[in-house]
């Protein structure tokens, strides 16, 4: 089998034959495969066992024959090595033992290290760099959603510490914004070095921010680590989350390739907020996966039809995977893209060229 590369093409506005398809959080609790594993091993100690790490992330792209792997690991990976102590806890999510609260807890916050305490990912990465024929997305959370985690000490519907701090303490905010931007770009710059094929930064709850907030207190650093890791070749994916639309119209100056949307926002309309700058990225909402087929396939058809108006569009859910989820229905919704916008383009090109 040839390398399949219509997902880098994709990202770069470049013509495709079919429309290339990965889901957020493809490997997962919706696999019994999976969950067998994580039976025996914890998400941390999987990250930790690259051949393991490896074959969890290859899994999903041999049953459902989609267009990119997606590493397996956990935003949360990167900041033990800044000095924060964290454990993932079942039906929690990340728990922090060591929260940020203060200037000097910021402070205290010392540069990663990603070669010493986080080979086991690289490691992962190279593996995966021989034995994949479909691109490889490497990942990491952005300040924001990282800095929710750090300053609530677990998973938070209101965010209610996070914002007072930005909003009462905005050197500390600051600072904290800094030491996590530069954590992020040491760390995905070691990810492309070692074989990624392309990235996301997953900022998935700054959708929180009203426009005016994100623009002052996160967009530098996101702008700052697209700037910075601008000179890499491969594609650069910026997903803000869900419940995000509204903050679209502030990324026009990012120096990304992609930006992933949710669910709310319409292909066309996140297009238009965007000045047409970027590819797109998605937007099924997850939850449609427990409708029948039929209605399944009607959903992605819209978004499809939506995306292929445009060169640049990658297929994906709104938000990540769900435990409930069917493997089987994933995978029929993956060759049913495929065989799809296949015809779509044709049918599409063939119009053009009538017209010319």
């Amino acid at each position: 089998m040839s390398y399949n590369d219509r997902f880098i093409r994709a990202c770069r506005k470049e013509l495709v034959d079919t429309v290339p398809v990965w889901y957020m959080r493809q490997a997962g609790r919706y696999d019994p495969e999976y969950r067998k594993i994580k039976e025996k091993y914890s998400l941390l100690e999987i990250c930790k066992q690259p051949e393991l790490a490896a074959e969890v992330t290859m899994m999903p792209v041999r049953k459902l024959g989609v267009d990119a792997a997606i590493l397996y690991s956990d935003i949360m990976n990167p900041v033990a090595s800044i000095g924060i102590d964290f454990d993932i806890v079942a039906n929690i999510g990340p728990v922090i033992h060591n929260p940020i609260r203060t200037a000097a807890d910021v402070e205290r916050l010392t540069p990663i290290d990603v070669e010493g305490d986080l080979g086991h990912v690289l490691e992962t990465i190279r593996i995966l760099d021989k034995e994949l024929e479909v691109p490889l997305i490497t990942f990491a959370g952005a300040p924001f959603t990282i800095a929710s985690y750090l300053i609530e000490g677990k998973p938070s519907k209101n965010y209610l510490r996070t914002k007072a701090l930005m909003y009462s303490e905005p050197k500390v905010w600051f600072s904290l914004m800094d030491k996590l931007g530069d954590m992020v770009i040491a760390y995905l710059r070691a990810h492309m070095a070692n074989g990624g094929k392309a990235f996301q930064l997953f900022d998935s709850w700054v959708g929180a921010l009203t426009p005016a907030d994100f623009s002052k207190f996160v967009l530098p650093t996101i702008e700052r680590i697209f700037a910075e890791l601008s000179d890499l070749p491969q594609p650069k994916i910026y997903f803000p989350g869900v419940s995000s639309g509204e903050l679209l119209p502030e990324l026009r100056n990012l120096k990304a390739d992609v930006i992933g949307l949710d669910w709310r926002v319409s292909i066309p309309e996140g297009r238009r907020r965007l000045d047409g700058k970027y590819a797109v990225q998605g937007n099924l909402d997850p939850v449609i996966l427990t409708a029948p087929m039929s209605v399944i396939e009607q959903y992605a058809a819209e978004i499809i039809d939506q995306g292929i108006q445009q060169p640049g569009f990658v297929f994906n859910l709104g938000h990540g995977l769900f435990p409930e989820a069917s493997l089987e229905k994933l995978t029929e919704l993956t060759a049913f893209i495929h065989s799809y916008s296949e015809k779509a383009i044709v049918a599409r090109e063939g119009k053009e060229t009538s017209h010319v």
